[in-house]
């Protein structure tokens, strides 16, 4: 098991995470989102709207290295991008992980 399915899995069930393009624009929005991870099979038109949301609300984007499959595995719910909102669990998601460079200028 990943280690990274086992943090997803955690958070699912301690409600510190949400799913979907549009929960994860209104978490980054509303100031709740910590981090925001997206799968390495997303389509790169959500990439680049997920660089630019995260971008323009200062949030931290990271490339999670797994496919949408498995995250849809470990989370319960076929997703391509998650938001964790709380900074401890966001911490140890991103570990190892590279930060995805968000640049508002650029669109």
């Amino acid at each position: 098991m990943n280690s990274k399915t086992g943090i997803i899995s955690i958070c699912r069930k301690a409600g510190r995470m949400v799913m979907g393009m549009d929960m994860v624009k209104d978490a980054c929005y509303s100031g709740k989102a910590a981090a925001v991870f997206i799968a390495e099979d997303f389509s790169d038109k959500s990439k680049k709207e997920a660089r630019y949301v995260c971008g323009r609300y200062g949030v931290k984007l990271y490339e999670l290295g797994m496919t949408m499959d498995e995250i849809g595995g470990c989370a319960g719910k076929r997703s391509g991008i998650i938001a964790v909102t709380d900074q401890g669990f966001a911490k140890s998601m991103a570990k190892g992980l590279e930060e995805v460079i968000t640049e508002t200028t650029e669109y």
